[in-house]
């Protein structure tokens, strides 16, 4: 399974980006090499790519394109399962992961440029599919990296300039799925492209509120498509641009045996096995870029721009009775930047880098929610006909943002990183901050690399998960923030950008040939700390700050990659407390608050213990996998906000695939997979906690199949 290693000091590889269409497939076949020119210009622009953007000091864990197809589901499965397989990241209910227990803050590139936070409920709007590799960077970043802090997703695309071909290929099984894909990849000339897309429907869209089986009202349909294109002008110049696009629609999971609260005209009882709640995603992003590796100095520019669209459908009348809101809300983002990173070699042992990027965000909300009126304010007395409020929002936010950083190498051993960055924000609240990056690595010999570093973060919050919303609108309704009344009316304090400190410490050591060791230990201080949480039906999330909070952890990880074998275990362990919610208040009843305020408490993401493993090998042919995943589990509230956890979980997942060089003159792969082999059902949220609406369970086990075909 050719998996990770810690590579310090690393420098991420990213060609420029295809054109692509993510109808799905992986692989291609074996075709005629492309022009030799081409390949050698390619190869060097690659190499020109990497030196724009160094990870010295950073911890990177790398999945190459063999590491995602040995996984059991290969390049089938989404994104966000693929990268459970790094150190340091737990699962979450809707698809949502935490790296090192923050609750996001994840920055998303391709070939190395900023791809904007879009709005995401469900869906993956990106996919391992079209990915050559894939690094995660996390720990102390150097100053080029800004925003989103916590970790990098940095995918390096296919590109037809190194591999030509195609295949065509159907995954599916259990739960209704069945996923059709295509890709392929070709040159012409100075131009090469690459293309996949993929259409998936299956009924496990989400995660089964109840144990059971097979969840009722979960189907789902999605579509991918991504393509680049790239020009080679000559050895030394490329222009590409990127297209990729998402759109799904999700059938909102119910929980049968629910009890109304509320009665709706002359109706007192509904089924809640009936409800009929939708929700229909879509997200479209182009990436123009322009490269250029020069004698002492090289440069990448690029424009990006990414609109997102989240609509929720909630069932008129049932949502009315069950929680006394039915909220129909409509999300809409669009971005747009320019990114710029650039390098000159001072002299053989100095290398400044510099850049910057600047984004301009428009957000929009606008919901229609039906309530129930109130004779009195404290809610104590209900009616029973409904009526509307209208609400809406806009907000434009503006960041700029800027880095100047010098590689030096001290010694043939020693080699420090440091600079600044400097962000400003213009938007719910106006921000800015100098922040100061040193990383150290010393390679005492080719086996050993010991790295330290220290980082000051700025994170803005994510704009399109402000809602704006009026809570006055709401008075003497169902729809009121619950514990308050007009008279004693919650606060509603602004968003503020999150400030932090950040160490990480690091060693990586190859132990034996193909043996690879590393141990990592953080911490993490912060001001202002972003979180988010659902707070009603809809399933959107809100945005929220605790006033402090501190993050400690540490990662072991080793592999092994020898003869026919592929090995990989990660154990990581940590924890992150906050204290007082200083904004969005009227999310949190008073008792709750007052609690936070005057406590510091676990975060509901954070997971003490995740351990991650897997194992492939190479049998004659066939190919074997397996995974497994265990957790200590999520936090819930029992007495307390997020005072326990659910019950530790693990789940063990088998693949195996097998490739014929000749059938019909084309080869042709088959492969089965099987999900949670023990068939244990587990919880990944209670329906407690801070920010937690209902109860997710962890997938049933589950049987697929797939079958490609190459051209």
């Amino acid at each position: 399974m050719a998996r990770f290693g810690i590579r310090v000091p690393a420098r991420s590889a990213s060609v420029c980006s295809l054109l692509a269409l993510s109808i799905t497939a992986t692989a291609w076949a074996d075709e005629a090499p492309p022009v030799q020119e081409l390949v050698i210009s390619a190869q060097h622009l690659r190499e020109t790519r990497e030196n724009l953007q160094p990870q010295v000091g950073a911890t990177t864990y790398s999945l190459t394109e063999e590491a995602i197809l040995n996984q059991p589901g290969g390049a089938d499965i989404p994104l966000n399962q693929t990268l459970l397989q790094v150190p340091g990241v737990s699962q979450d209910s809707f698809g949502q992961i935490h790296l090192r227990n923050d609750h996001a803050n994840i920055q998303y590139r391709i070939d190395g440029v900023i791809l904007p936070e879009g709005i995401s409920g469900f869906g993956q709007s990106l996919s391992s599919r079209f990915a050559s590799s894939l690094n995660v960077i996390t720990g102390s970043l150097p100053a080029q990296y800004g925003l989103n802090t916590t970790g990098i997703v940095d995918i390096q695309t296919k590109s037809g300039a190194f591999k030509t071909g195609g295949s065509v290929g159907v995954y599916g099984g259990s739960n209704g799925w069945i996923e059709p894909s295509i890709d392929y990849a070709a040159t012409s000339g100075n131009f090469n492209y690459y293309v996949s897309g993929d259409y998936v429907r299956d009924d496990l869209g989400i995660e089964n509120p109840t144990s059971a089986s097979h969840p009722l009202h979960d189907t789902t349909k999605q579509a991918h498509f991504f393509g680049l294109i790239e020009d080679y002008i000559d050895s030394d110049n490329k222009i590409s641009a990127i297209v990729g696009a998402f759109q799904g629609s999700f059938q909102i999971p119910v929980n049968p045996g629910q009890t109304p609260q509320f009665q709706y005209l002359n109706q007192t009882a509904f089924d809640s096995g009936r409800l009929n709640e939708n929700q229909i995603e879509s997200s479209d992003y182009g990436v123009l870029s322009y490269l250029h590796a020069g004698n002492k100095s090289d440069f990448q520019i690029s424009a990006f721009e990414r609109y997102s669209r989240l609509s929720f459908s909630p069932d008129g009348i049932g949502d009315l009775m069950f929680y006394g809101l039915a909220q129909t809300a409509l999300r809409q983002d669009m971005s747009e930047g320019v990114q710029l990173d650039a390098t000159y070699r001072l002299t053989d042992s100095h290398t400044v880098r510099y850049g910057g990027e600047i984004l301009a965000e428009r957000a929009l909300a606008n919901t229609v929610s039906g309530v129930f009126p109130c004779s009195v304010s404290d809610c104590s007395a209900v009616g029973t006909a409904p009526i509307s409020i209208f609400d809406k929002g806009a907000k434009t936010g503006l960041s700029y943002s800027g880095y100047l950083q010098d590689e030096w190498k001290l010694t043939p051993t020693v080699t420090i990183n440091y600079g600044l960055r400097y962000d400003i924000l213009h938007a719910y609240t106006d921000a800015q901050q100098v922040s100061p990056r040193v990383n150290t690595v010393w390679k005492p010999d080719q086996d050993t690399a010991f790295h330290l570093g220290y980082s000051r973060y700025f994170t803005p919050p994510a704009l399109e998960f402000i809602s704006g919303q009026t809570v006055a609108k709401y008075a003497f309704t169902t729809g009121y923030p619950g514990g308050y009344t007009p008279d004693s009316p919650p606060q509603n304090s602004p968003i503020l950008p999150e400030r932090s400190h950040y160490f990480d410490v690091g060693v990586q050591r190859t132990v034996l040939p193909g043996l690879q060791l590393g141990l990592d230990a953080y911490a993490k201080i912060a001001h202002d700390l972003i979180d988010e949480g659902q707070f009603g039906a809809p399933i959107i999330l809100a945005v929220f700050n605790y006033s402090r909070a501190n993050v400690l952890g540490a990662e072991f990880t080793a592999s092994y990659n020898r003869d026919n074998w592929s090995i990989y275990s990660n154990l990581s362990t940590g924890r992150e407390k906050a204290t007082q919610v200083v904004s969005q208040q009227f999310n949190f009843t008073p008792d709750d608050l007052d609690y936070i305020a005057h406590h510091y408490i676990f975060t509901d993401h954070n997971q003490w213990v995740s351990i991650s493993s897997g194992v492939s090998y190479d049998l004659s042919g066939v190919k074997l996998n397996a995974d497994l995943l265990y957790g200590t589990g999520l936090r819930q509230s029992v007495n307390f906000p997020n005072d326990s956890t659910v019950a530790p979980y693990l789940q063990v997942n088998l693949g195996a695939t097998h490739r014929f060089e000749d059938v019909a003159g084309h080869p042709v792969e088959i492969g089965v997979n099987l999900v949670n082999l023990t068939d244990r059902d587990y919880l990944l949220r209670s329906g407690s906690g801070v920010g937690v609406f209902a109860p997710q369970y962890g997938p049933r086990r589950a049987a697929y199949g797939s079958l490609r075909w190459f051209f």
